[in-house]
């Protein structure tokens, strides 16, 4: 078994009207362009659907499954308070585990940006081997909270891919198995 590989990603963006062709999209764009250069990623999907929670649902549980290989899914747009805006219920629904800690970490770090930061109702969990995150949808709110995890996106991926084998116990010795990593801690 070789190393492992970049992140694999993929990006849906959410809009009704991007998704009618009345407005183009420049947030999923720019996640993709994002996670190139931030975190090296390899885009392995992109889609534009509307503001239905059915639709979005099926295309996280689509995206998760195993033999998708996607590590990290992110959506843009339908985190807000219009009436239509439904991505983080489309996404709870569907979550095995729920991590609320990602988003509030973004959150806090985008504040000193603005303040409107906490008007997103953006959620992150995890289906399977895959984590996903529910950003803003707005090219400025969906970047700037990307860019607020970007230095721990590698390590959650890595944990939940499997090749974390130990969180920093002093007694932890590598594992025999290729690519799996033991993490020190700084007391």
């Amino acid at each position: 078994m070789s190393a492992p590989g970049p992140i694999r990603a993929a990006v849906l963006t959410v809009s009704d009207r991007c998704s009618r062709g009345e407005a183009a999209d420049t947030s999923g764009p720019g996640l993709c362009e994002l996670l190139r250069a931030g975190l090296g990623a390899t885009i392995v999907a992109t889609r534009c659907l509307p503001d239905e929670k059915d639709q979005l649902s099926a295309c996280f549980v689509e995206w998760s499954r195993a033999g998708a290989g996607i590590d990290l899914i992110l959506s843009t747009g339908g985190t807000g308070l219009a009436p239509r805006d439904v991505t983080p219920e489309a996404a709870l629904a569907v979550f095995e585990r729920q991590h609320a800690g990602l988003m509030e970490l973004a959150r806090l770090r985008c504040m000193a940006k603005t303040a409107r930061t906490f008007l997103s109702r953006g959620v992150a969990g995890t289906i399977g081997r895959t984590l996903i995150l529910t950003l803003p949808g707005s090219l400025r709110g969906s970047t700037e909270n990307l860019e607020a995890l970007l230095d721990i996106l590698p390590h959650a991926i890595e944990t939940l891919r499997g090749e974390v084998k130990d969180d920093g116990r002093p007694d932890a010795t590598p594992s025999s198995t290729p690519g799996a990593k033991v993490i020190r801690h700084e007391a």
